[in-house]
């Protein structure tokens, strides 16, 4: 009898899937809550547009370089087999540590809490019931992806229509408030006098809002002809994700104005309200809910992903890197990472996660896109099917750009970047450990 064959994951994401994973990745609760602070730093709808529009740029600049590197290795794991292949293990094991293990389950446990206060909200259930709320939706979410990566997709794939449908909402809604005079919407606000350094610091709450544009590699080894449906979905997704943005703050500084949307804590609702009342604020909830619900969705998806693919490295527990042969999926995988976000929930120790490893996520983006000088370099005969428009300054002015918004976070949070910082480091020593344990301490 012949030795059975390990299992693998299953290639069953067409275009469509891969679109609607860019988008609803990107997509969270970030633009129903960022603009304000854009606002805030800026003095005129103008730069409010204008730096929206550079961050959505840059962002699909970012993208471009993302779509070459999965057309190149359209494996699961994305970044983490990227910083593997040019850079070695360890910055591959750093990169795990900080995003599979800590900010995916942190991400996936702020976002289904902001799920679940949103949604008692929308039905009228007590504060108490926030926590039970965001543990279930986790629970929902990876039962579903345990049947394979069609069953979480379906899921998906209805939850960034709903999102669509709530931003194609916001939109209407602000441009019935213009009501003739959009203008007013790129009025320069004589409230509120910023100087030019608190402008380009305005960028950093939009780049950070477009974030998520990863997901979709994490996610190529279940990709149908990846080496053209990923440059395609990448570029459809988050184009899309860019006009839908900055559609929406027009939308807000039609209705609300640049110095209401400075002020507003909650633009989205306020905008809502303006019209329908206290009801276009509870619909605007169920919208912001159905948002965030579909990125935990993608987020523990693609952050499994990671971890099977690091297991299998020997990086990880070797159970996790077990794939289910009937169904395709990394079921032990799934099961840990929602088990781990769960614990943060109840632990209550996820926000200060969230902010700690802001700046190694971007970190991981820099590095990861970096990638592509050394496959040009040391893989220069090997042909790909799609190559980043610009090379080589398209990655350059990313990967530079991310760096400066790293060095301004830093500056601005000394804090969260020095804890950020600290985590990676710890992860020196974890890996050197793990190494020697598996009798290679190379």
């Amino acid at each position: 009898m012949p030795a059975p064959q390990p299992a693998h994951y299953l290639r069953r994401l067409g275009t469509w899937d891969a679109a609607m994973i860019v988008i609803g990745g990107v997509i969270g609760a970030g633009i129903f809550r960022t603009p304000a602070a854009v606002a805030k730093s800026t003095s005129s709808g103008t730069e409010v547009i204008l730096l929206w529009a550079i961050g959505g740029l840059l962002t699909l600049a970012g993208v471009l370089c993302y779509a070459e590197l999965g057309a190149r290795r359209p494996q699961a794991g994305g970044t983490y087999v990227y910083l593997r292949e040019a850079f070695g293990r360890l910055p591959a094991f750093l990169f795990g540590w900080t995003m599979a293990l800590i900010n995916y389950p942190g991400s996936v446990a702020a976002v289904a809490t902001t799920f679940a206060d949103y949604a008692t909200r929308a039905v009228g259930l007590p504060h108490e019931w926030v926590k039970p709320v965001a543990v279930g939706a986790i629970s929902f979410i990876v039962a579903v992806n345990l049947f394979g990566i069609r069953a979480g997709a379906l899921v998906q794939n209805i939850f960034t229509v709903l999102k669509l449908g709530a931003v194609a909402m916001l939109i209407v809604v602000g441009l019935y408030l213009a009501n003739g005079h959009l203008g007013l919407a790129f009025a320069v606000d004589t409230t509120h006098d910023v100087p030019p350094s608190m402008v380009i610091g305005a960028l950093l709450p939009a780049m950070f809002a477009y974030g998520g544009f990863h997901y979709l590699n994490d996610l190529a080894g279940e990709v149908r002809n990846p080496q053209r449906t990923l440059p395609r979905a990448l570029g459809l997704g988050m184009a899309s994700v860019v006009v839908c943005y900055v559609l929406v703050n027009i939308a807000y500084m039609a209705g609300l104005g640049h110095a209401g949307l400075a002020a507003s804590t909650a633009p989205a609702a306020d905008l809502m309200r303006k019209v329908f009342g206290e009801s276009g604020a509870t619909v605007i909830a169920v919208g912001i809910a159905c948002s965030t619900f579909g990125y935990c969705s993608i987020a523990i998806a693609g952050g499994a992903r990671v971890l099977q693919v690091m297991s299998a490295d020997g990086m990880f527990f070797k159970p996790i890197a077990r794939i289910d042969a009937k169904t395709g999926a990394p079921q032990i995988a799934l099961l840990a990472l929602g088990a781990w976000a769960i614990a943060l929930i109840l632990s209550g120790s996820f926000e200060a996660l969230v902010d700690y490893t802001t700046v190694g996520e971007w970190l991981s983006h820099a590095f990861g896109i970096a990638t592509i000088f050394w496959y040009r370099r040391k893989l220069k005969d090997e042909p790909s099917p799609y190559l980043v428009p610009g090379y080589p300054w398209v990655p350059l002015i990313f990967t530079t750009t991310v760096l400066c918004v790293i060095v301004a976070t830093a500056i601005t949070q000394p804090e969260n970047a020095g804890m950020s910082l600290l985590i990676i480091a710890i992860g020196v020593p974890v890996y050197y450990l793990w190494r020697k344990r598996l009798g290679n301490p190379t």
